[in-house]
């Protein structure tokens, strides 16, 4: 994940995150402009069988992939999130940059690139957290992973747990259930 470290208004992030081409995505996050490349097929399917998971343990919920945040952790920032977790209902009436205020859990899975996966280890965690967001969930495909951080206080997650792929992993309340990861390699 590239980073460019400017000042820019949400107005030029916006115009500049509608001109990327289809085979980037831009993100603003603790003020710094990230273009990272679109998921491959390997990330998308992490996101599908968490998605499918959260659907049948918790029917009330689902996992929105690629859906775009207001982060507020610095400025006004904007994240798009591999996955966002949220009642059923939450986003029908939200626009492009949606609330993150009824989200219960947030999912990122590294990208293939070793030296972008810092960034949602760290940067993306830390900015979830002071935004509230309930769970951040991780699927570090370099480490073969997950990682559960939940219960923000002052901006950071005061819970970890942590599973080796092809394992389980327990996803803390509103969840309550075992993530099953044994598709994971």
């Amino acid at each position: 994940m590239s980073s460019m470290d400017a000042d820019v208004t949400l107005a030029e992030f916006e115009v500049l995150e509608r001109a990327s081409s289809e085979e980037v995505d831009v993100e603003l996050i603790n003020g710094r402009i990230y273009v990272v490349p679109v998921p491959d097929g390997e990330h998308d399917a992490y996101t599908m069988l968490i998605g499918d998971q959260v659907r049948d343990h918790c029917p009330e919920l689902r996992l929105l992939p690629e859906r775009g945040l207001r982060i507020p952790a610095y400025r006004e920032s904007r994240a798009r999130v591999d996955g966002a977790v949220a009642p059923r209902e939450y986003f029908f009436d939200q626009p492009p940059w949606s609330d993150p205020s009824g989200v219960l859990m947030v999912l990122e899975v590294t990208s293939g690139r070793t030296r972008d996966a810092e960034v949602d280890r760290v940067e993306k965690r830390d900015a979830y957290a002071q935004a509230s967001i309930p769970a951040y969930l991780l699927v570090d495909r370099h480490r073969a992973e997950v990682k559960i951080y939940w219960q923000p206080v002052g901006g950071e997650y005061q819970h970890v747990a942590a599973a080796k792929f092809g394992t389980l992993l327990r996803l803390p309340a509103p969840f309550d259930f075992d993530l099953d990861t044994t598709e994971f390699r």
